[in-house]
């Protein structure tokens, strides 16, 4: 296997892990919970959820250099699932499937050299580094949502991460 594709294979692999403990810790979520904030200046955990659901979907689109308007619109469409655990983890599936689906659709050249200038920089990553980018993101909401489970008592521990 060449270095490109295994690079591939393991970004995927962690990012299939994100999705699935994610998946399980958003069906633990309580109805009286979505409104759980942190901070003032923080998101509310139904944002924070959203947010994390569209990921994959959002940054493939931000990637295909889709303009502010329409990526704020497809945030709309996904924010619609509201506090619906079953339909945010249908988002989070469905542009984990799009984003591996794109990425494999890619030449080992187009994966590794191939820029996209998303709407709010003046330059764009190769689609390597924006796979990287999207993984690391859906990371640290997941770790987010770990931590506000965790403030408000949940019983989970270091276990539902892997």
């Amino acid at each position: 296997m060449n270095a490109a594709k295994e690079m591939k294979k393991l970004l995927f692999e962690e990012l299939e892990l994100i999705v699935r403990t994610t998946s399980n810790l958003m069906t633990k979520i309580k109805a009286e919970d979505w409104e759980y904030r942190p901070a003032a200046n923080m998101r509310s955990l139904e944002e924070l959820a959203q947010h994390l659901a569209g990921v994959p979907s959002v940054d493939l689109e931000i990637l295909h250099e889709k303009s502010e308007p329409d990526i704020r619109a497809l945030e709309r469409e996904i924010n619609e699932a509201g506090r619906d655990a079953d339909k945010l983890i249908g988002w989070l599936r469905r542009g984990t499937d799009d984003l591996k689906a794109y990425m494999e659709s890619l030449s080992d050249e187009d994966f590794l050299n191939k820029q996209t200038k998303p709407f709010y920089l003046d330059h764009g990553p190769v689609q390597a580094k924006w796979l990287i980018e999207i993984v690391t993101h859906a990371q640290h909401h997941r770790a987010q949502l770990f931590n506000y489970l965790k403030a408000q008592g949940y019983d989970i521990n270091m276990f539902d991460l892997y």
